[in-house]
């Protein structure tokens, strides 16, 4: 049997913005935008991670990197390292390992450089390819995301948004990296657009071995492309599984609401919908006990007290689930 290797490995993080009160003398206070987060990603698989905006997803991804702007605490490891404890200087040599792909396709490009210009700068960073070694390198990215070598003469705006998306894989790819957070990186695309970077990311992987965290909302096509599934509500994970486990067998009840929310591929054909109460409350206003609590259908009143655990089902330890309906399960 193969060994799975972890790779990634997330311990209690938190990450908290400085806000303040208003008037002159306002006080400050944190805003906690992800909220004692712990999971695992390992080598060579694809974890999705989905929740509605404003969970913190996004927030999540950044700081796996350190490219968020909040304050972070809680332990990050890569390949059993300790990153969230190095100094700037040292993370840099782990950057090549790590690498994102970002929502906005155009947004994360700059606009005065030629691809090649972008490209190139990349590979002297970090001291991987100059001159004509460089130009090889850059046509061979190119190609490997579908597109020609003669792009590398072309600006942003000459593209359009799928060729901009391919831009940015290759950037990602640039430094041969082993983990990818993939920050919604197709919402921002046409349908038929979408499939074919999907399909690309998933030969992208199955050809380097690459190891993905695919951060979306659109719950399809996370099925599609992931091996297990994270959910994410007002900060928190409340269930983790296989991708076909949690889709056929969803425990958590904003799982179930989410999942109810997926369009029937057959027209006319009957679906019953979940329907949750209110909105998504904020960061500044995380409501006690169980976060999701106000909204969901089967509440107790303890739930309302108590805070429960993200722990695995005793019948299945691959899925866990933070809901007090299982904890004893």
């Amino acid at each position: 049997m193969k060994e799975v290797r972890r790779l990634v490995s997330v311990s209690d993080l938190r990450v908290h913005f400085n806000g303040r009160s208003s008037g002159i003398l306002g006080k400050p206070f944190p805003i906690k935008v992800v909220n004692g987060v712990s999971f695992e990603v390992f080598q060579g698989e694809t974890l999705g991670l989905v929740g509605e905006s404003g969970c913190g997803k996004t927030t999540l991804g950044r700081a796996l990197i350190r490219l968020g702007d909040g304050e972070a605490s809680g332990k990050v490891e890569f390949e059993g390292r300790d990153i969230t404890t190095v100094t700037n200087r040292q993370f840099r040599s782990l950057r090549k390992e790590m690498q994102m792909i970002f929502q906005d396709p155009f947004g994360s490009l700059n606009p005065r450089l030629t691809v090649g210009q972008m490209l190139t700068e990349v590979l002297l960073v970090h001291g991987i390819a100059k001159g004509e070694a460089a130009r090889k390198r850059i046509d061979e990215l190119l190609r490997v995301v579908g597109l020609s070598g003669e792009y590398r003469n072309r600006y942003p705006h000459e593209f359009s948004g799928g060729q901009r998306q391919r831009i940015g894989i290759a950037r990602a790819l640039a430094v041969n990296p082993k983990f990818i957070i993939c920050d919604e990186p197709v919402s921002a695309l046409d349908v038929s657009i979408q499939s074919q970077i999907i399909n690309l990311l998933k030969d992208l992987q199955r050809d380097l071995g690459l190891t993905y965290l695919f951060i979306a909302h659109d719950l399809s096509v996370v099925e599609y492309i992931s091996d297990r599934v994270a959910v994410m509500y007002l900060g928190s994970i409340v269930e983790i599984a296989e991708s076909t486990e949690l889709y056929a067998n969803p425990k958590h009840p904003y799982t179930r609401a989410l999942l109810s929310a997926i369009p029937h591929p057959e027209p006319g054909a009957k679906q019953e919908r979940i329907l949750l109460n209110g909105d998504l409350p904020g960061p500044l206003n995380i409501p006690s006990g169980c976060p999701f609590h106000p909204r969901c259908p089967v509440a107790t009143p303890e739930c309302g007290t108590r805070v429960p655990q993200l722990k695995a089902l005793s019948h299945n330890k691959n899925h866990q689930v933070s809901c007090l309906l299982y904890e004893n399960e």
